[in-house]
């Protein structure tokens, strides 16, 4: 069916061109809203009729009567229908839909897949401080940016998995001064003990550790403790490198991996940041006022201009992000996608009014954004607020102990980033149709089982379902399942178009609900042997589109559960 929308997008396409000559409507097909109106919609006739000032009844005509004469419409399409103020409703021939099964088998692991282009990608995400442990937030992250990532790949993007962390500023010095204190035998509620300090046990474990002299090696550091309590620069460094090593442990057992670590001390050491604010100034785009340095960022659609160094002479936070992302286009990345939390809105106009006032070529609307709201989490039907070891929050390594990382990963992709969620642990640990990855899992779990039974009780060869007759596969909820089959190049295309990954997640109970009721409305093993090839063939390519989509977001299928 992929090869037969196609030739039928080029049927379209050049049928539009003998209605309307010149014309800019794009060839594109929709998904009618009843599945009885038809395969396909096409809404071209409405595009149409205002430039030709026609009726859009009369431009559908047109365009069937010109759809007609295309070799591709006689050989894939049953029939075209004009409906309502001028859709053209398209019914596809059955061989056009049972094509998907030998697409999806010759295809295997790269079916969806587009050939390698040369469009490079940077995408930024969990870019935690290595302050604590992981929480639910960086793990929403750290779900939705690998998948991200993913579905880029599978447009043949390169794409660059980059951390972005503070390894300077307050917070750093805050987690040296906690581990100072716990070293002098100070706790959270001591006299004595600071403040703002951070008051899990994590930070008691660093302080032993230290004054073991223990070594800690990280991703991007390794740093041997001087056990000297008053070696503050040292507590501050092993420290850093203790919580890097933590949050590797954390995003390993996520199965999130990365690139690329990026530093923003290294934005300041390289003169970066000093270097962008003086060619911020030299373009004319600041000012002083008050004994600080301005940007006139309301020339580029702010609600007002924004203080880049205040008059202490310190910077202020978008600045330093500026200079990041002038780094990330200098380094090839036309486009960036960040992810970060819905707190960071305020800065996403700052940013790119300075990348813009930078006149380095960087495009309007650079970078992209992925705004992700906080997860709230419930055990027992309570609010969980609290993790002991991180002392004020849930960790992802939490979630991950209480259920699984499949359960992680699918229940925070599962909806729109922006949207609030609740991470419900007994909804994840249950073992029915109301748990949405088990649902899905079980899909996959069912269909190994049934292609098991047909090698191991039947005599079936795997090997052979290539070549198996799909023209015997009539049933209509086999015309169901190869629909859903078919629509899996196009979702991953737009998923990763709008940086919609839930997209993959709904897809995936679509195909598992589509199945289940396949798997009710008909008998496997049929009385024809080759009827029972067939639909072990299209139970093959199911099971491929759903291992290939749960992969997608780094989720596994199981062949048994």
């Amino acid at each position: 069916m992929i090869q037969a929308k196609q030739e039928l997008l080029l049927a379209l396409a050049a049928a539009t061109a003998e209605v309307s000559p010149g014309s800019a409507v794009r060839a594109a097909f929709e998904l009618p809203k009843q599945a009885a109106h038809g395969d396909f919609a096409i809404t071209s006739a409405m595009q149409l009729a205002k430039p030709l000032k026609k009726n859009p009844r009369e431009v559908a005509q047109a365009l069937v009567d010109a759809l007609g004469r295309q070799p591709a419409v006689a050989r894939w399409v049953e029939s075209l229908e004009i409906a309502g103020p001028g859709f053209i409703n398209l019914r596809l021939k059955a061989a056009a839909k049972q094509a998907v099964v030998g697409e999806v088998l010759s295809a295997a692991d790269t079916f969806g897949r587009q050939p390698a282009q040369d469009q490079r990608v940077v995408v930024e995400f969990v870019s935690a401080n290595p302050t604590g442990p992981l929480h639910v937030g960086h793990a929403r992250q750290g779900a939705l940016g690998d998948a991200i990532c993913n579905l880029f790949e599978s447009q043949g993007w390169t794409v660059n998995r980059e951390f972005y962390y503070n390894d300077a500023g307050v917070q750093i010095g805050t987690l040296a001064a906690s581990t100072h204190a716990r070293i002098k035998g100070l706790k959270p509620g001591d006299t004595g003990w600071p403040e703002s300090a951070y008051n899990g046990d994590y930070i008691a474990d660093i302080a032993a550790d230290f004054m073991a002299k223990k070594t800690v090696k990280a991703d991007d550091r390794e740093f041997t403790a001087s056990g000297n309590a008053d070696d503050l620069d040292g507590i501050r460094q092993f420290a850093v490198a203790y919580l890097r090593h933590e949050q590797d442990l954390d995003l390993q057992a996520f199965a999130v991996r990365f690139d690329h670590y990026f530093l923003e001390s290294s934005l300041y050491t390289t003169g970066a940041v000093e270097s962008t604010v003086a060619g911020l100034v030299a373009a004319g785009k600041t000012f002083e006022q008050d004994g600080a340095l301005w940007l006139r960022t309301t020339d580029y659609g702010d609600d007002k201009d924004r203080v880049m160094r205040k008059s202490d002479g310190t910077f202020t936070y978008f600045v330093p992000d500026v200079a990041y992302h002038l780094n990330k286009f200098a380094r090839g990345y036309t486009k960036a996608i960040n992810l970060q939390g819905t707190d960071h809105h305020g800065t996403i106009a700052r940013v790119r009014a300075g990348l813009q006032a930078s006149n380095a070529g960087v495009p309007q609307g650079y970078p992209d954004y992925v705004l992700n709201t906080m997860v709230r989490v419930v055990r027992d039907g309570a609010e969980v607020k609290i993790s002991k070891r991180a002392g004020s929050y849930i960790t992802l390594r939490d979630l991950i102990d209480w259920t699984s990382k499949d359960a992680v990963r699918f229940f925070l992709i599962s909806r729109k980033a922006d949207t609030e969620f609740t991470f419900d642990i007994d909804l994840a640990l249950k073992t029915n149709d109301e748990n949405p990855v088990f649902y899905v899992q079980y899909a996959h779990a069912r269909l190994s089982k049934v292609l098991r039974d047909w090698v191991a009780d039947h005599g079936g060869n795997l090997a052979s379902l290539k070549d198996a007759d799909a023209s015997l596969l009539a049933a209509p909820s086999e015309a169901s399942l190869l629909l859903k089959l078919a629509e899996y190049p196009d979702m991953l295309a737009s998923a990763a178009a709008t940086l919609a990954p839930h997209d993959v997640a709904f897809y995936l109970r679509e195909v598992a609900s589509t199945f289940h009721s396949y798997y009710a409305a008909e008998r496997f093993f049929a009385d024809n042997p080759e009827l029972t090839r067939s639909r072990m063939a299209l139970l093959a390519a199911t099971r491929q589109v759903l291992r290939n989509a749960l992969a997608m977001i780094g989720v596994s299928a199981p062949d048994s559960m």
